[in-house]
């Protein structure tokens, strides 16, 4: 029995002396049940909005406040006129427009009705009928409180228009967000294994001791990942195209040039992955949960990112997945060119050339 106790006590002893087991024992279930708690949420917060009020009167003031004053919109700008909407909206920052009419005061006044139209970007349908259910609630408690001042009964009544998205599709979202998600672990995943594999098999030293130069090596090893990832892009959008009836406004040309260089920052987090990983293994795990959940909880595929706390909104400006759905679906749902997207494909363009270069330096320090 004693030397039972004893085998147990050496098995624990070494659980602890290896930092990554106690990484993984703790750190990781830690991690996930954060993320999982902040980001997964129902509710919207912090929702950029527009207003577009052509009557200007006391009543539209009071509901415009009291839809500044919620936590769950930020009146952001106001427009002038009914063409500056589409530009607005292009933009990718403003979320929903609100537009009073021109006589809405005195339309309540006089008709005791009055309607408001609530116009919303559904390019994501979720938040897009959140935003229209919030939006007539905060309309419906104001309508409330009128009435309780007084003995007739007034009624303001919402119209929705959904843009880009009108029947509320679901694939529109979906489209984006698992093209991307693809794309950066196929890519990624693909490329660090197959460093690592090299490095495993002890053939990776004699390559870079080759006259080749160290970056020489990652490239020639990245390029056919390339190759492979384009193929894949292309059959994502065919599918899209003629199996989901996904539209793509925009220029095909320019939705093929900001892939290839998401892939191609892909590759580079995939070999500065492979920099830090030993085995495969670990390579792999690496990929898939450091990669894989921030992806899908971060990037705003699925979760808004404005829901979320400010230290998550701020991590996810550092998940190169976040500017990539932002760019697929003003490309494809929006139809807007490269200089509403000039930010998107700047970031994307630094985060490679900071990736591709922590990774040669890597390298060059494994090699001395």
């Amino acid at each position: 029995m004693k030397r039972f106790i004893g085998f147990i006590k050496k098995e624990f002893f070494h659980i602890f002396r290896d930092r990554r087991s106690l990484f993984i024992l703790f750190g990781m279930p830690i991690a996930q049940i954060l993320l999982f708690g902040f980001a997964i949420t129902n509710e919207i917060n912090n929702v950029t909005i527009a207003i577009l009020d052509q009557s200007k009167d006391e009543t539209t003031k009071e509901i415009v406040e009291r839809i500044a004053a919620s936590k769950h919109f930020d009146v952001a700008e106001y427009i002038e006129k009914e063409a500056s909407i589409e530009s607005v909206f292009k933009t990718g920052k403003v979320k929903a427009v609100i537009q009073f009419g021109t006589h809405f005061g005195s339309d309540l006044i006089k008709n005791k009705q009055a309607s408001v139209q609530l116009i919303t970007d559904a390019t994501d349908p979720n938040m897009a009928s959140a935003i229209n259910n919030y939006l007539t609630s905060i309309l419906k408690k104001h309508q409330q409180s009128i009435n309780s001042q007084n003995t007739i009964n007034y009624q303001i009544v919402p119209q929705s228009r959904m843009v880009y998205n009108n029947e509320l599709k679901s694939v529109y979202m979906f489209v984006p967000g698992v093209m991307t998600i693809i794309l950066m672990l196929v890519s990624a995943m693909m490329t660090s294994i197959s460093i690592t594999r090299e490095k495993e098999q002890g053939t990776m030293e004699i390559l870079l001791v080759s006259p080749l130069k160290p970056f020489q090596v990652i490239i020639g090893k990245v390029f056919p990942y390339i190759f492979l990832s384009i193929i894949n892009a292309v059959v994502i959008v065919l599918l899209s195209i003629f199996i989901f009836n996904v539209p793509v406004k925009g220029s095909l040309f320019l939705l093929g040039f900001e892939s290839v260089l998401f892939i191609i920052t892909s590759l580079a987090l995939g070999i500065l992955i492979s920099t830090i990983s030993a085995t495969q293994q670990s390579a792999m795990m690496i990929s898939l949960m450091g990669l894989m959940l921030p992806t899908i909880l971060l990037s705003g595929f699925i979760f808004p990112i404005s829901s979320m706390p400010l230290p998550l909104q701020v991590i996810s400006n550092i998940i190169p997945a976040k500017w990539f759905i932002l760019i697929v679906k003003g490309i494809m749902l929006k139809g807007i060119g490269i200089s509403y997207i000039i930010k998107e494909t700047l970031v994307l363009l630094f985060m490679t050339l900071l990736l591709i270069g922590l990774s040669v330096k890597n390298y060059k320090i494994r090699l001395e």
